[in-house]
């Protein structure tokens, strides 16, 4: 009751939200003072590119001011330049941009004191998603390619066909498994292969007790046809692991704690929730049970906050059938590199929390992660 409860107030907020970007639509033309919201990575290269800003930043502070006809300015990051510094066609672009919050509205004389609290817009905290996220049928279109766990990386061959591949699974952490799948997808359903790659398990040397093993195997699933909310799917184990693999594994076994080695099949499900956190481009709650184990958790990519563009994760693992209780962490931070890799890299610690070799709550792993983003548009 507690997780309807919860959706029913994310919708509460979503409804107001939603008739403020079609009340704000509707009285675009009016609008001559406004901060452009960092949803066209494009365009917003595209403005600082123009006046020569080496490197652009696609989550930049951009205000417009065409208040004054004859003293009309864009301020990039609190540096102003006259509006006829940029290209006709880049003017027209910045003019029509429907994302856009309306400044003039919020000026007054109280606004010395106040302008900080005014700008920490609900919106910009709790904002709805893109059609994208919420289509049962294109929904695992993603550009963003992660090393270890997360979200599966997902590109369209023709609309609603695609493909998508992961490392890991979408729960694990750091070296904490195997596992690697590809799918094919096409009206909301999807079935691929998964495989092993035991590299990615070998490079740690120590609380291995916790891992999670795969040999080869299917799966099949389909996503509710009624938006994208509720995922079902099915495991099956193809190839028994042999004698050698399965000494291997076990060697970090103990009395008390055990790996988890894939065997037979599975049921599987997700009830998720996606939309926007503070400016992310994908977001979402989810709860569910993968391979006999309970997961419930958040996943942002490209969260804004104090001028800092960032993804996180967290994951909780309450229950497994085999395997201690945990937690995975993953904070990947953008803007670390140069060039295109400005906005299309994000690198940052990933770490695992449970119940150690010594029996007490601890890091059982920890490692960099990366994440590619593979559709910028840089």
């Amino acid at each position: 009751m507690k997780l309807y409860g919860f959706i029913l107030l994310l919708v509460l907020l979503i409804v107001p939200l939603n008739n403020n970007i079609l009340s704000q639509t509707e009285e675009e033309e009016q609008i001559l003072y406004y901060q452009m919201e960092p949803l066209d990575d494009s365009l917003f290269i595209r403005i600082q590119v123009e006046v020569f800003i080496d490197p652009p930043d696609p989550k930049a502070e951009i205000i417009v001011d065409l208040r004054d006809p004859n003293n009309q300015t864009v301020s990039i990051k609190s540096v102003l330049y006259p509006f006829l510094a940029f290209t006709p066609e880049t003017r027209a672009r910045v003019i029509t941009f429907p994302f856009k919050i309306n400044l003039e509205e919020n000026i007054h004389f109280g606004s010395v004191f106040t302008k900080v609290f005014e700008k920490m817009r609900l919106g910009k905290l709790l904002a709805p998603p893109t059609a994208t996220q919420i289509s049962p049928s294109l929904q695992y279109i993603n550009p963003f390619l992660q090393l270890f766990g997360g979200e599966r990386f997902g590109f369209s061959i023709k609309k609603d066909v695609g493909i998508s591949v992961g490392s890991g699974t979408p729960y694990s952490g750091p070296l904490e498994t195997n596992f690697i799948e590809a799918n094919f997808h096409i009206l909301g359903f999807w079935g691929g292969f998964f495989n092993s790659v035991d590299a990615f398990t070998e490079i740690k040397e120590e609380n291995n007790h916790n891992n999670l093993f795969a040999t080869a195997g299917i799966q099949l699933g389909y996503v509710i046809p009624f938006g994208n909310f509720l995922q079902v799917s099915y495991t099956r184990v193809l190839d028994d692991p042999t004698i050698t693999q399965i000494e291997r594994w076990h060697l970090n076994d103990t009395e008390e704690f055990h790996v988890k080695i894939l065997e037979d099949s599975y049921v599987n499900w997700e009830f998720h929730y996606p939309f926007s956190f503070l400016a992310s481009t994908r977001a979402k709650f989810y709860a569910g049970q993968y391979l006999n184990e309970w997961h419930v958790g958040f996943t942002g990519r490209e969260i804004s906050l104090a001028g800092s563009t960032f993804d996180l994760r967290i994951d909780v693992m309450p229950h497994s059938d085999v395997r201690e209780p945990q937690i995975v962490t993953d904070i990947l931070v953008q803007k670390i590199a140069e060039g295109w890799a400005f906005s299309a890299i994000a690198l940052g610690p990933s770490a695992i929390f449970s119940t150690t070799e010594s029996g007490s709550f601890g890091i059982t792993s920890i490692f960099f992660n990366l994440r590619l983003k593979v559709g910028t548009s840089f």
